[in-house]
């Protein structure tokens, strides 16, 4: 899964920055926009801001503010912690993930198209459901993961 999304996030990364330097040139340099690029730009553009944050739930790497730590001292205590904040996660993400479901089954239904280019947008809405399903999958193994540990540590005593 590595190997996976390193490819597509360098991959989404080049298209959505090679577009963004064509966009540069013919606007600004040749002072020829081309019509439709910022319609195109979306999909890998929305694509990536949601599968890095998939890959950022699937390597634990998320910006936490766990002031609590601190205060904490014991290991144990700290597995309790990460637990506590996984399940808040999974309960916050879950209610969000039905959300999209929402959301997605809406696009499915009206099936808009983009103003210039007529590209489907579900193709961009979807994206929602997929990142935050992914997301939610991750955080339920960071959550058995730290349940194992816990175990393990009261094994150990």
């Amino acid at each position: 899964m590595d190997t996976f999304a390193k490819y597509l996030l360098t991959g989404l990364i080049c298209v959505v920055a090679l577009g963004q330097f064509v966009q540069v040139i013919t606007r600004y340099v040749l002072q020829i926009p081309v019509m439709g690029l910022e319609e195109t730009m979306l999909y890998p553009t929305l694509w990536l801001y949601i599968f890095g944050a998939v890959n950022a739930s699937r390597e634990d790497t998320h910006i936490r503010a766990n002031v609590l730590e601190i205060a904490i001292k014991s290991e144990r205590g700290h597995t309790i912690l990460a637990i506590i904040g996984e399940i808040i996660s999974l309960i916050v993400g879950l209610w969000l993930l039905s959300w999209a479901w929402d959301f997605t089954r809406y696009a499915w239904r009206v099936w808009k198209e983009s103003p210039t280019l007529y590209i489907p947008t579900f193709y961009s809405d979807v994206a929602l459901v997929v990142g935050l399903g992914l997301m939610m999958l991750y955080t339920a193994m960071h959550l058995v993961r730290h349940i194992n540990i816990l175990r393990g540590q009261g094994a150990a005593r």
